[in-house]
């Protein structure tokens, strides 16, 4: 397999639709192993355009350039209210990807 599947979490503020469905806010990414690219991403906004759009913005972008990129392309082309918890999802989809390359690497040592 090329790529791993890697989530992260983020509260979403009351009174949107999605958090009618769903608590938190989940950013899903499929990432190329050897290159960290975005090779596909969703995440758990209630409309289908909402989606979409993270998708868009996040494929393409690679992990091993830092997640500041796409943190600061979500402030400035995300208008909706969900805007701080994309962010927050950015940053901890980011920090499994951390613990995923140190896994990767103590395992490849054993």
């Amino acid at each position: 397999m090329n790529t791993v599947f890697i989530a992260g979490h983020a509260r979403l503020p009351s009174g949107m639709a999605a958090q009618n469905m769903y608590e938190t806010l989940t950013i899903t990414a499929e990432i190329d192993q050897k290159y960290g690219v975005i090779v596909a991403a969703s995440c758990t906004l209630a409309t289908e355009h909402g989606r979409d759009f993270v998708h868009h913005l996040l494929r393409g972008y690679s992990l091993q350039d830092g997640i500041e990129g796409p943190v600061k392309d979500v402030k400035r082309y995300y208008m909706g209210k969900a805007g701080n918890a994309i962010s927050s999802a950015l940053k901890d989809l980011y920090k499994q990807y951390e613990l995923y390359l140190e896994k990767r690497v103590n395992t490849s040592l054993e």
